[in-house]
């Protein structure tokens, strides 16, 4: 029997997607155990689980866990989807930097946002790799929890062994370009590299001939898409990013610090927050139908997880993207760092793929990334609650819009707001 230990089940709209994938697939049986610390949000996905077995005619053990040794105990997978703080801590993360004219529309991979997210997961992560350390050591830790690079990078610092970051975000992305230049998405070969939320697309093809070419094409005969950040990335970088508009905005100083560039881009100021509620409601109906015994609408989610355990339990080869250590794989970014990959996924585990050197201004810019996700990483491991600031210094958004001296005060008032979730060491205020 396989045994799946979903971490932070209670994130249920994602749950259920994973869960409609994995019954939709041949693993044979299967015991599914969802650990949630909230006792409301674990029922709820419980009997979400307990419906969509139904709906598939599957028939796998399903278990809840308030208490997480007991999930994990002997686990061969592992889903991390935790969300430390949940939506309060979500909007202290926008509210506080809103104050000191900081702009953010996802806030969840770089930045203070990030910076902030990873720092009250981080105690979490360690009591999680210290279970599987103990109680299932061999298990496939597949995390989904942002911010990935600093996460992974933790995780593995702490000595998880069989750890990988899952995004679909290379595969969306390829979806879109593949229908913006009007070729099927299953004609289309492509390759990516990078890092999580800011890959690149090497190379865009379908047999000989190059997409790029088409894609240029696209953008000369549609002046809205000149009006996209990651259109303006491609035409002054040479190489598509592999995350949206929203998203790649906050990796880099151009787009967010300045009004003129928020209003050419359209870019939606603040928009996790919309993400949040539309979340909360989501959760709240399916809630309500299944405790009404209505029928709940689950879509498949196309996600990396289910591919990833039907390979290693079936020895079915696939390729999917991952992040993972960066062991030469790229070149021309730091060893150790966690990097975005295709990798080749069989019964034999996940198996990288070395890409070589990215080209320079990508590599210039995936550095600039990990120089802030490594100083935050140093900061948990180091208990140096200097290094946090000095994170947020080198954040290219953060830098470009505020004065080191404003920087310094903005992290001693996200270290108060988030007290209660920083490691003691870390809740210093420094003038």
């Amino acid at each position: 029997m396989t045994t799946i230990a979903f971490i932070g089940a209670g994130s249920v709209v994602f749950t259920q997607g994973l869960l409609a994938d994995l019954f939709g697939l041949e693993l044979g049986p299967l015991e599914i155990r969802l650990h949630d610390i909230d006792p409301e949000r674990l029922g709820t996905a419980a009997a979400a689980a307990a419906y969509i077995a139904r709906e598939h005619d599957v028939t796998p053990q399903i278990t809840t866990h308030l208490e997480r040794r007991a999930a994990l105990d002997g686990a061969d997978f592992v889903i991390n989807i935790v969300q430390v703080g949940m939506n309060a801590a979500t909007h202290v993360d926008f509210d506080i930097p809103a104050r000191y004219g900081l702009r953010q529309t996802i806030g969840d991979t770089l930045g203070v946002g990030g910076v902030f997210r990873a720092l009250r997961t981080f105690p979490v992560l360690r009591g999680l790799a210290d279970d599987i350390k103990e109680v299932c050591p061999d298990a496939w830790l597949l995390n989904y929890t942002n911010p990935m690079v600093m996460n992974v990078w933790y995780l593995k610092a702490l000595g998880v062994r069989n750890v990988v970051g899952l995004c679909h975000s290379v595969y969306w992305t390829m979806q879109g370009l593949s229908e913006l230049v009007g070729v099927p998405y299953d004609d289309v070969t492509y390759l990516a590299a990078g890092v999580n939320h800011q890959s690149w697309v090497l190379r865009f093809e379908r047999g000989r001939e190059n997409l790029y070419d088409r894609l240029d094409e696209a953008i000369a005969t549609d002046p809205e898409l000149l009006r996209r950040v990651r259109v303006d990335m491609y035409r002054r970088l040479g190489f598509y990013p592999t995350e949206t508009s929203e998203h790649s905005s906050e990796y880099v100083p151009w787009y967010l610090g300045h009004t003129s560039e928020v209003e050419r881009l359209r870019l939606p100021v603040g928009a996790y927050l919309d993400i949040v509620a539309e979340n909360l409601a989501t959760y709240e109906q399916t809630r309500n139908a299944l405790k009404s015994g209505n029928p709940v609408e689950v879509e498949p989610t196309m996600e990396y997880a289910p591919q990833i355990i039907h390979s290693i339990v079936t020895g079915t080869p696939r390729t999917v993207y991952a992040n993972v250590p960066n062991t030469g794989l790229i070149s021309n970014l730091q060893s150790g760092a966690v990097v975005e990959v295709p990798s080749l996924v069989d019964a034999s585990g996940i198996q990288p793929t070395a890409v070589g050197d990215l080209p320079s201004q990508c590599a210039a810019l995936n550095r600039s990334y990990l120089n802030v996700a490594e100083l935050t990483v140093q900061a948990a491991l180091t208990e140096d609650p200097r290094a946090i600031r000095q994170a947020v210094m080198l954040d290219p958004a953060t830098a470009g819009t505020l004065p080191v001296e404003q920087i310094w005060s903005l992290c001693n008032d996200l270290v108060l707001a988030h007290h209660n979730y920083l490691d003691p060491p870390l809740r210093a205020v420094l003038r």
